[in-house]
């Protein structure tokens, strides 16, 4: 595993909250009192979180780094356990999101309504095959369901944790345990995406090398800046559902805000 590997997503985070645990337990250990050694403890999170701000992080990132260390003390009860419990919240972190997965979408739901105009633009057979690659605890099958409800619906997640929640949410779904950039898309008549915008060309890519003409790749919110889009519709005002028909067209330079107003005709 290479540096960059280390820097990205939630390593910053696991390391800002080890970092604080280390700190906490040694102005105990230097016979500084808990309720000083405390918030003492949580300022190395809010510094870290000015960092992230001028870095460019999300603010609900910068939410996690203040937060984790002591979200982590409550869980624990740390003030009078062993001092190995400091990695427990870490262990936890690393069980329900692996390394492998730190360069692909943290895990966020998508909204039960976000693609309920799918059917508008995307029109797809009966009985059609659709993947929700990353499914994480299963809010995009849901919302994939309400969408197709006369779909089969199969949903791809590394993390085995989540992999379980998502198959109990959603028992009429095929849940599986994998890798979505080594699974074949060739099967799919529609993959959607909730992806990063760092991961969006490698997902093009492999949508380009795999998906059969006809077939639909669904992004929500983060455009394929390579693709024309066919169509684009909205989870609410401000999010954009990106839809690409394969065979997938060249975008040949044109802006996100171009491409909204040529579609704008096919929008809800």
């Amino acid at each position: 595993m290479n540096l960059s590997t280390y820097l990205k997503w939630p390593m910053p985070a696991l390391a800002v909250w080890a970092l604080a645990w280390l700190l906490y337990q040694s102005l105990l250990a230097w016979a500084i009192p808990a309720p000083m050694a405390m918030p003492l403890a949580c300022l190395l999170g809010l510094a870290a979180a000015g960092i992230a701000r001028w870095r460019g992080f999300s603010p609900a990132r910068q939410l996690v780094l203040v937060l984790g260390f002591p979200i982590s003390v409550l869980l624990t009860g740390v003030a009078s356990a062993s001092s190995w419990l400091w990695l427990l919240p870490l262990a936890l972190a690393l069980l329900v999101y692996p390394a492998h997965t730190w360069g692909d979408a943290p895990v966020f739901p998508t909204p039960l309504q976000a693609l309920r105009d799918l059917p508008n633009c995307a029109k797809l057979p009966t009985n059609a095959l659709v993947l929700d690659a990353g499914c994480g605890a299963g809010d995009g099958l849901k919302a994939l369901h309400l969408a197709y409800p006369n779909a089969r619906c199969v949903g791809i997640e590394f993390s085995w944790p989540l992999r379980w929640v998502a198959a109990l949410r959603c028992p009429w779904a095929q849940v599986q345990l994998g890798d979505i950039w080594r699974a074949d898309w060739r099967a799919y008549d529609l993959v959607y995406l909730f992806q990063r915008p760092e991961t969006m060309p490698r997902a093009v890519a492999k949508a380009r090398a795999e998906m059969r003409p006809g077939s639909w790749l669904v992004s929500l919110e983060f455009a394929a800046a390579e693709l024309q889009p066919t169509a684009v519709v909205y989870a609410s005002p401000d999010r954009p559902v990106w839809l690409y028909q394969s065979p997938f067209k060249s975008c040949a330079g044109k802006d996100r805000s171009s491409l909204i107003t040529e579609l704008s005709g096919q929008t809800p």
